[in-house]
């Protein structure tokens, strides 16, 4: 009898174990939503410079410009200029 009950209480254990892990533990989209967050190009106040074949003929200082947030499809806004731009438009940080 009481061999019985200590393998029903093992068995509602684990039982247990498996519906809480399956309600909160981590799926893959979950990760890479994660990770794809993590690994932005851009961040809200960061700096980023245009390249100088977009605006030709002015100086570095006339062509930099603040994040204002980033967007979900990859895209930023920027303080002072209209529209969503790419990381394709502006210089790589060395």
């Amino acid at each position: 009898m009481l061999g019985g009950l200590a393998l029903a209480a093992g068995a509602l254990g684990a039982i247990g174990t498996v519906v809480i892990r399956k309600n909160s533990g981590s799926t893959r989209a979950q990760r890479r939503e994660r990770a794809k967050a993590l690994d932005a190009w851009a961040r809200p106040g960061m700096t980023v410079v245009f390249r100088a074949e977009l605006m030709p003929g002015r100086d570095t200082s006339e062509r930099t410009y603040h994040v204002t947030s980033l967007l979900p499809n990859g895209r930023v806004l920027l303080d002072g200029v209209a529209g969503e731009h790419t990381q394709t438009e502006f210089q790589r940080v060395r």
